[in-house]
């Protein structure tokens, strides 16, 4: 048994040095208080975008070039070392660190943005960075698209986590590729919310006998700093929360052990045993022993994907 903590807390919105401060108080919070692994939500550092579902695309070009470029520079770039003071923090705490964050590109153009999550190890080492594969429909003017580079499942003192992001985790082919992987503790960074998509969570904690963490945004119209362009007309002063997070763990076969969060912020504590999502594929492996491989095979490219190569 190991005790998780899943952090349900608003950033410091398009302030990465700020976001990674806090990021590691509630890292310290969650070790005080036994947490072996720590999740944040999608894009935390230093926030979902949430606007590109309220503004008009081609129509408010000027406001989503001003926004975007606010989002460019609170991005973080792994090889500059934005994000050591986070993984000294894990080490310091002797936790595993699964966090979301936009990530900027800094081996190509060194311009495009990706929706990312890393996991950290508790030696404070990055054991994966994971690229959401598949943008969602306005997401798509603000991420680039990720590779199978990142589709792993990695060992932890807590048990081996896989992580998928937000509507990635309704790519049936993405789920089972960390189902192959005999993923123990499926982590799943999301902005999405309410009992559809925890009903969705609950599906795979069945499918794929495995604990399901979903750590969702939790967004209020407070969270927007006053400096963001045109706050009231896109965040109206009747609207209080703009995301409810829903933060829940879901044991293998589906029954929730903790959460939903809805409409707080906190921190959710959960007991998981890694090895109960072993035990549970007695009856139902779906890519062991009840698969077909004389029928379904799957193949997974986990190359880097780059538009140059030098030679």
């Amino acid at each position: 048994m190991g005790k998780i903590a899943v952090v349900q807390e608003s950033p410091v919105f398009l302030d990465r040095e700020k976001t990674i401060e806090l990021a590691i108080d509630r890292v310290e919070t969650a070790a005080k208080g036994g947490a072996r692994l720590v999740v944040f939500p999608e894009a935390f550092i230093s926030g979902y975008p949430a606007w590109i579902w309220r503004l008009r695309p081609g129509s408010d070009w000027g406001l989503s070039e001003d926004l975007h470029t606010r989002l460019l520079g609170s991005s973080v770039n792994l090889r500059a070392g934005d994000l050591d003071s986070l993984c000294q923090a894990a080490r310091r705490h002797k936790v595993t660190i699964v966090c979301g964050l936009n990530e900027r590109d800094d081996e190509l153009s060194q311009a495009t943005l990706y929706n990312t999550v890393v996991v950290i190890g508790d030696d404070g080492t990055i054991l994966n960075r994971h690229r959401k594969l598949m943008p969602t429909n306005p997401e798509r003017m603000v991420w680039g698209f990720g590779d199978g580079s990142g589709l792993n499942v990695v060992d932890t003192p807590v048990g081996k986590i896989g992580t998928l992001l937000c509507w990635e985790n309704y790519m049936p082919l993405a789920r089972y590729a960390l189902y192959s992987q005999g993923v123990q503790l499926y982590v799943a960074p999301t902005y999405d919310c309410g009992d559809a998509w925890i009903g969705t969570m609950q599906h795979i904690a069945r499918e794929g006998r495995c604990w399901v963490i979903s750590c969702g945004v939790a967004l209020t119209r407070e969270d927007i700093p006053s400096s963001f362009p045109e706050r009231e007309v896109i965040y109206p002063d009747s609207e209080d929360w703009i995301n409810a997070g829903d933060s829940t763990v879901i044991m293998p076969g589906g029954k929730i052990v903790a959460g939903p969060m809805r409409e707080k912020k906190g921190i959710l504590f959960a007991e998981v045993d890694a090895k109960s999502a072993v035990n549970a594929k007695r009856a139902l492996d779906v890519a062991g022993h009840y698969s077909r491989p004389d029928i379904f095979t799957l193949s997974i490219d986990r190359q880097r994907q780059k538009p140059v190569v030098f030679k």
